[in-house]
């Protein structure tokens, strides 16, 4: 399970990366370097980039904050969708319920 680092980690590496990137011949490179400081995955360093080059309009892509307005309008969406469901359960049921001949 991955672990979470605190934000202050995450922006103290992304300015270490940022800076250490000249100074190494790829990103790959100034990753291990900044990872092996700080004891984070040379991966994470780079998703941690990818992410911050696509938010701040660096790179193209869908930004943290479209990713999540997507993912709540996602389960909304469902949960829209399952109470429609119940109510045309419901509907159904009524209108056989008022279909159905009354003896007294």
């Amino acid at each position: 399970m991955p672990s979470t680092y605190d934000p202050e980690l995450r922006q103290r590496a992304l300015r270490m990366l940022a800076e250490a990137r000249p100074e190494h011949g790829s990103l790959t490179a100034a990753c291990r370097h900044v990872g092996g400081l700080l004891g984070v995955s040379p991966e994470t360093l780079r998703v941690w980039q990818r992410r911050y080059d696509i938010d701040t309009g660096v790179t193209p892509g869908v930004t943290s904050d479209m990713a999540e307005e997507n993912r709540r309008l996602r389960r909304e969406n469902a949960e829209l969708k399952k109470a429609n469901e119940v109510l045309k359960a419901a509907s159904v049921f009524f209108a056989k319920e008022l279909d159905r001949p009354r003896t007294k």
